[in-house]
């Protein structure tokens, strides 16, 4: 029997995952997709040639096997709780939402009670599993710098209450420079590469810089990560999805490739 997805969210990201389970490169299928807005739902539907059925997120969790969210980090919560508890598997695009001490330890209570498994995909980064081995020892220093283009930037919390002009910078700029934990909240829909960060580092804080350059055209992320295993730098240079330029097209890829990992035999990497 296929593996039964359910997709909640049919934006940049959900579109992508939609995609590849129609055209196939997932061997699975796409049994509900659900979304705030109606029309956005039923405009993927229309694009399909499988055609998955537009349900309420109860409905959704009760047909799936495992539910995507590609969503809002507002959002998280009430699908986290929805599909735990229901025994089902979940895969979450809006990791800042775990950033959330209180709301993580609910999340995983729920899932081994439950026995549900939660799956984070790398996002738009390179060398996570480079992490994940380097956390078993002792890391000493984690430090982010994204540089994104001012118009993936527009509407984040932190550029309004700052009441950062971005449309007058005409060269690269510094607009914020904190811990993961605020970059996050700040900037919502733009970090959730920090999240991932946190989460795989466990205890260690994670220094982020966000960085707005009228000049670039893909999305920067710079890591650096320092412990008894020596010195990881990694540098991605993502294009921005065509539809949506806050969320690098590799963050979407990401996702295909986690649900591909799922369903195949044969898991590569950490």
């Amino acid at each position: 029997m296929p593996l039964k997805i359910g997709l909640v969210g049919c934006g940049a990201i959900g579109s992508e995952i939609a995609r590849a389970i129609d055209s196939g490169r997932i061997s699975a299928d796409l049994v509900a997709v659900c979304d705030h807005n109606p029309e956005t739902a039923k405009s993927l539907i229309d694009r399909l040639e499988k055609k998955p059925l537009k349900a309420r997120l109860e409905e959704l969790v009760n047909l799936s096997d495992v539910v995507v969210e590609a969503a809002s980090q507002r959002a998280v919560p009430a699908i986290a709780r929805a599909t735990l508890a229901r025994g089902k598997n979940l895969m979450i695009m809006s990791v800042g939402a775990l950033m959330d001490g209180d709301f993580f330890q609910e999340v995983q209570e729920l899932a081994s009670k439950n026995c549900s498994r939660i799956f984070l995909p790398s996002g738009a980064i390179a060398g996570l599993d480079g992490l994940k081995s380097a956390s078993i020892g002792t890391i000493e220093r984690i430090s982010l710098t994204t540089t994104k283009n001012p118009k993936g930037l527009e509407g984040a919390p932190y550029i309004l209450q700052q009441k950062i002009d971005l449309g007058a910078l005409t060269q690269a700029a510094v607009i914020f420079d904190g811990m993961a934990s605020e970059a996050v909240r700040g900037f919502p829909a733009n970090v959730n590469v920090a999240a991932t960060l946190s989460l795989a580092a466990r205890d260690v804080p994670v220094h982020v810089k966000i960085v707005a350059d009228p000049n670039i055209h893909v999305n920067r992320h710079e890591i650096v990560v320092e412990g008894e295993f020596g010195k990881i730098f990694t540098r991605v240079e993502n294009v921005p999805s065509p539809s949506n330029p806050k969320t690098s097209y590799l963050a979407a890829l990401s996702a295909i490739a986690t649900l591909r990992s799922i369903v195949e035999p044969v898991k590569i990497g950490t």
